[in-house]
């Protein structure tokens, strides 16, 4: 299952499928967009001390999408957003990969920013999506959105 491209203004959708950043920058163009912010949320390649040899995402993708779609409904309401993008993968996610992508074109730049902002802040805080952190040393460990520690997976043993 991948990212479909929707035929409204709202285009939410979560997948194991690599995220399609152009196609996102694609869909948020409007002509009485003055204003269009991209957040791109990337897998880096150290997590403190340790190196990251991937992030594994998952989710109870039913749950997940209508709290998505929520969000999407919220900011809609207190921004005048032309358009709004809110992907997220799941799987394997490799350095440098995407594993979120949050964009809106509103008619003005503020408006862009803050809706950007409060739309991954928000994920982060309020759709089930659990992140599993495996370093090249072997170990690996489960963090929760925030990026709080939820305990130590077998492999770590």
């Amino acid at each position: 299952m991948g990212f479909e491209m929707p035929n409204s203004d709202t285009w939410v959708g979560i997948s194991d499928a690599i995220i399609p950043s152009q196609g996102a920058l694609t869909f948020l163009s409007h002509p009485n967009a003055g204003g269009t912010a991209l957040f791109i949320g990337t897998t880096r390649q150290k997590t403190g001390a340790l190196e990251t040899k991937y992030l594994f995402y998952e989710a109870y993708v039913p749950m997940a999408l209508a709290e998505m779609k929520q969000l999407s409904i919220i900011a809609k309401e207190r921004w005048s957003i032309l358009r709004l993008v809110l992907l997220h993968r799941l799987g394997e996610v490799a350095i440098t990969d995407t594993s979120v992508l949050i964009g809106v074109a509103t008619p003005h730049r503020d408006a862009a920013f803050a809706a950007c902002r409060w739309l991954i802040d928000n994920l982060k805080e309020t759709v089930p999506i659990w992140k599993k952190e495996t370093f090249y040393d072997g170990t690996s460990i489960w963090v929760n959105s925030l990026g709080d520690q939820k305990g130590i997976s077998p492999e770590r043993l």
